[in-house]
């Protein structure tokens, strides 16, 4: 992890309850301290937890609509009695859906808004994240266009990532009996914020260990606030480490960021590095979950599946929205440190794809997605014929010996490696040359990919 400039290096020993200082009003008054009291979401008593009748709140923050709509009702003492508790979410009256018109191309324009006048709140779902939380903050912190809510989802967290999180002035929630990991997590906020944004509101939903670019939120508001676009997603690249493994990664996420690029941010997945979604958007989702339109409960993400972000993304095509990955919309995420970990990351990604895919079935929508599979499927078959002649050659004939057609695939394969690493640099692009060395990561992707075909066709078990 990066150090960020006025963040400690590691928690301090407690000292009582945290204040964060408040700026001094205009006019060099003395500043306010603001006391939280236990309606505040991170104390045990917003959760009606043990200690409720005693327990203050750790943080301090300042109130607005977002955190007023996450905090229950104050506890009161006796002899007055307490307020009655919040009716459930699906009681609770929802803003009309905002009126949406058919573009030219047959897909769904939202209401045009102004982009200064968009209100922007990011979620960060993090469990066990503190050694990346604080930069993923300060990479918020330093937007052209600040967030204007910033709320860290603390999931079953056993380290200091709230505690870092605290002291970086962020809202901390942590979350009641999530057993759905991310997907559950975030639904447990959305579902309380959802009912009071309205269509000038903006939700970005973005990982714990990622670090956005400066011009991320600005350029992602621009888009959004034409109406055009119901969601936009970012174009990543990996975080420095992880040895061999993680430059493999980061040579294939350069690779990802320039076919997006070439197509012109028509990505098929918002991923969840970082998104940002119109509020809009994610409240007809769940309406539309709610009359079996979409598949899942009435939440925005479908807890049931492995990859919801893939999931969420084919939802909202389906709505008949747009999406879009700009090339202006950039971040960092962290790579996997070792094979197994990348093993099991992409596992899950692979199979989670195909499941989504037959959950929706064969649409309009759906049918590239089933196109990149059945390329998939002749990738594996095609580098398992190539492998398969090369040792054919060296055990029967006693050297390699490359037909034509092999040799001719061979250039054109060690081609598309060099100039599509070309962002990376000159030593980047001397590796891909050699074809050898980025053999091992393209095998190794192809061996997983297969391994998730056959426990997806014969329905294995799933694992996180």
């Amino acid at each position: 992890m990066r150090p960020v400039s006025g963040a400690p290096e590691g928690p301090r020993p407690h000292q009582g309850r945290h204040r964060l200082p408040h700026p001094a009003p205009h006019g060099g008054a003395s500043p306010v301290r603001r006391t939280p009291g236990p309606g505040h979401l991170a104390s045990p008593v917003a959760w009606g937890g043990p200690g409720a009748h005693r327990a203050l709140s750790p943080t301090v923050t300042v109130p607005d609509r977002t955190a007023a709509a996450l905090m229950p009702p104050p506890v009161r003492r006796p002899p007055t009695p307490a307020p009655p508790p919040r009716p459930p979410v699906h009681a609770r009256p929802r803003p009309a859906p905002a009126p949406s018109r058919q573009g030219k191309d047959g897909k769904r324009d939202q209401p045009s808004v102004r982009a200064d006048a968009m209100r922007v709140t990011v979620l960060i779902p993090a469990h066990n994240e503190a050694k990346q939380i604080t930069e993923t903050i300060a990479s918020l912190r330093r937007q052209e266009r600040p967030p204007d809510h910033i709320i860290v989802i603390a999931d079953n967290c056993t380290d200091a990532t709230a505690a870092f999180a605290q002291l970086c002035g962020v809202e901390i929630v942590g979350t009641r009996g999530n057993e759905h990991k991310k997907a559950g997590a975030l639904n447990q906020v959305l579902d309380r914020l959802l009912p009071i944004f309205g269509p000038n509101d903006a939700i970005m939903v973005m990982d714990a260990d990622s670090a956005l670019d400066p011009g991320f939120i600005r350029n992602g508001v621009d888009y959004l606030a034409t109406g055009r676009y119901a969601a936009v997603g970012g174009t990543f690249t990996g975080k420095p480490g992880g040895g061999a493994v993680g430059m493999f990664q980061r040579n294939e996420y350069a690779r990802y960021a320039r076919d997006v690029r070439r197509l012109q941010g028509k990505a098929l997945v918002l991923t969840g590095t970082a998104t940002i979604f119109r509020a809009a958007t994610l409240q007809e989702v769940v309406a539309a979950r709610r009359d079996r339109r979409l598949p899942g409960l009435p939440h925005v993400y479908d807890v049931r599946v492995l990859t919801e972000d893939n999931e969420l993304t084919l939802a909202i095509l389906h709505l008949g929205f747009r999406i879009l990955c700009p090339k202006e919309c950039t971040l960092t995420t962290e790579v996997m440190p070792t094979w197994r970990e990348l093993a099991q990351q992409r596992l899950r990604w692979k199979r989670g794809a195909l499941e989504n895919l037959v959950d929706y079935g064969w649409t309009p929508v759906t049918r590239p997605y089933w196109g990149r599979q059945l390329l998939s499927l002749v990738g594996i078959l095609v580098i398992t014929a190539y492998l398969l002649s090369l040792t054919y050659s060296v055990i029967w004939l006693g050297g390699i010996q490359i037909s034509p057609l092999w040799a001719g695939i061979t250039v054109i394969f060690m081609v598309e490696r060099v100039v599509t690493v070309r962002r990376r640099g000159p030593a980047q692009m001397a590796i891909a040359a050699t074809i050898v060395v980025e053999m091992v990561f393209d095998v190794f992707l192809q061996i997983v990919q297969a391994r998730a075909f056959w426990q997806a066709a014969w329905r294995k078990e799933r694992k996180w």
